[in-house]
C-alpha cells in the first residue's frame, strides 16, 4: 500500500482533506441506510416469508446483496479510519503518507473478495479471480448500486403487501356477506348460475391472495421509464376483476331478493292478467256463436281458451313462492308476465275479430236511424219511396240471420233517395204537394 496506483498522481493534502471529509459524510449516510434497511418493514417480511417465483429469485440475489453490503461496509469503516489515523499523524503529511492516502482513497488501495456473481473464471493464463482491489470513492459507487438493487425488492413487496392483501380480505368480508345474502334467497350452487360463479370467485379470491403473500413481485408493474427503487405500483389487474365479477353477482342477487319482496304483487297482477284474457276469450267465444246464429254466410274464426302451458306455469310460479325458490321464480315471473300480456292482446284482437260482422251490423244499423231522422227534419217522413226502401233496409238488418251485404247494398239505396229527396224539390208519387 506504500505507492499509489499507476492511475493518477498521488493526492495534494488539501485534496486528502476534502475526500476524507465527503467519505466520513458518505459513510454517516450509508451507515444510516444500511440500518433504516435492516429495519425495514419489507425487508423483515421477506426474511420470514415463504416465498415462490419471482420474489423467491430476486429475494435470493437481493439477501447475498444485502450481505455483501455489510462486509463492505465493514471494509468501508476500517478503511476510513485506516485513512484517518494515517492523515492524523502530522498537519503537513510528507510524500510516502500522501501516496498511501491516495491509494486508499482514490486508487486501488483495498483489497476485497470478488462477488460470486462477478468471479472471472479460471483460464488458461491463470487461476480463477478471488479478490479484486479498489479505492474507497469507487467502494461507495458499488455500494449504491447494491443498495438500489436491495431497495428496489424490499420496497416493491412492501409496497404489494401493503395494498393488496387488506383490499383482497375487504372484498372477502363482502363476498361472505354476498354469500350468505345468496343463502338466504336460494342462490346455491349447482342451483343457481350465480351461485356457481360466487363459488369460482371464492377461490380465486383465496388463490390470488395466496400467491400475493408468497410471491409480491409478480403483482409489481414497474413505472414506464423509472431507474428509482420501488418506482412503480402494486398490478390489481386480477383483484379489480374479481371485485367486477362479485358486484355482478350481487346485483343478480338483489335482483332475486326483489323478486321476494314483490312476488305476492306480481303473482296477483299476473292471476288478473290470466283472468281477464280468459274473461276476453269467453266474451268471444258467446259473440262467435251469436255471430253464427244472427249473420249470414260470416267467416268467423275459432277461438280457444288461454294457453294451457301458460297456466300450468303460472301454478309452478305460485309453487316457487310457496317453497321460497326465489332463484327459479325470478326469471319465470318475467317470462310470464310478458306472455300473460301478450295473451290478453291475443284474445281482445280475437274479441275484436269475432264481433266486426256484429259491429258492422250496428253500424249501418245505426246509419238507417240517423238518415230517418235526418229525413223527418226535412219533412220528408211520408215519401212512399223512401218508406218503401227504409223497411226493406229494416227488414234485412233486424232479421235473423242477417246478410250484411245485402243490407249494406239496402241501406246505400236508402241513403242515396234521402240524398236525391234532400237536395231539391222533386215531384214523386206519395210525396206531399207532388203528382198524385
Amino acid at each position: 500500500m506504500g505507492a499509489p496506483d499507476e492511475t493518477g498522481p498521488a493526492m495534494g493534502r488539501e485534496e486528502v482533506d476534502r475526500a476524507l471529509a465527503r467519505l466520513g459524510a458518505e459513510h454517516e449516510a450509508v451507515e444510516s441506510s444500511l440500518f433504516a434497511l435492516q429495519d425495514h418493514a419489507g425487508r423483515r417480511l421477506l426474511d420470514g416469508a415463504q416465498l415462490t417465483g419471482t420474489t423467491a429469485e430476486r429475494w435470493a440475489a437481493a439477501e447475498a446483496a444485502l450481505t455483501l453490503l455489510w462486509s463492505y461496509f465493514d471494509t468501508y469503516t476500517d478503511a476510513l479510519a485506516r485513512a484517518r489515523e494515517l492523515r492524523g499523524r502530522r498537519r503537513w503529511p510528507s510524500a510516502q503518507e500522501l501516496a498511501e492516502l491516495t491509494g486508499l482513497l482514490r486508487d486501488s488501495g483495498l483489497t476485497l473478495p470478488a462477488p460470486a456473481a462477478t468471479a472471472a473464471p479460471a483460464s488458461i493464463t491463470g487461476p480463477a479471480r478471488l479478490s479484486e482491489r479498489l479505492g474507497l470513492e469507487a467502494l461507495v459507487e458499488r455500494m449504491n448500486g447494491h443498495y438500489a438493487d436491495v431497495l428496489d425488492v424490499v420496497a416493491a413487496a412492501d409496497a404489494v403487501w401493503s395494498a393488496l392483501p387488506a383490499r383482497i380480505d375487504l372484498l372477502a368480508a363482502e363476498l361472505r356477506r354476498t354469500r350468505s345474502l345468496a343463502q338466504s334467497v336460494g342462490v346455491r350452487p349447482g342451483e343457481h348460475p350465480a351461485g356457481d360463479e360466487l363459488e369460482r370467485v371464492t377461490g380465486d379470491l383465496a388463490a390470488l391472495r395466496a400467491e400475493v403473500i408468497s410471491d409480491p413481485l409478480a403483482f409489481w408493474q414497474r413505472a414506464a421509464g423509472s431507474s428509482a427503487p420501488g418506482g412503480g405500483r402494486p398490478d390489481t389487474a386480477r383483484y379489480d376483476a374479481a371485485a367486477r365479477r362479485l358486484e355482478e353477482i350481487r346485483r343478480e342477487i338483489e335482483a332475486v331478493l326483489h323478486v321476494r319482496q314483490d312476488a305476492e304483487t306480481r303473482l296477483t297482477r299476473l292471476r288478473d292478467v290470466l283472468s281477464r284474457a280468459d274473461r276476453t276469450l269467453s266474451e268471444a267465444r258467446a259473440a262467435r256463436g251469436e255471430v253464427l246464429a244472427k249473420i249470414a254466410a260470416s267467416e268467423v274464426p275459432a277461438v280457444g281458451g288461454v294457453s294451457a302451458a301458460l297456466n300450468e306455469q303460472w301454478r309452478t310460479a305460485v309453487d316457487y313462492r310457496r317453497h321460497a325458490q326465489w332463484h327459479k321464480l325470478s326469471p319465470l315471473l318475467e317470462s310470464l308476465e310478458q306472455r300473460a300480456e301478450e295473451e290478453l292482446l291475443r284474445a281482445r284482437e280475437s274479441l275484436a275479430e269475432v264481433t266486426a260482422p256484429l259491429a258492422v251490423r250496428a253500424e249501418l244499423r245505426g246509419r238507417l236511424d240517423a238518415y230517418k231522422a235526418k229525413v223527418a227534419q226535412r219533412g220528408l217522413a211520408e215519401d212512399a219511396l223512401l218508406i218503401e226502401r227504409y223497411e226493406r233496409a229494416r227488414r234485412m238488418l233486424w232479421s235473423a240471420p242477417c246478410d250484411l251485404l245485402a243490407a249494406e247494398q239496402a241501406v246505400l239505396r236508402y241513403q242515396q233517395a234521402a240524398v236525391e229527396a234532400m237536395s231539391g224539390p222533386v215531384d214523386r208519387p206519395g210525396r206531399p204537394g207532388g203528382m198524385r
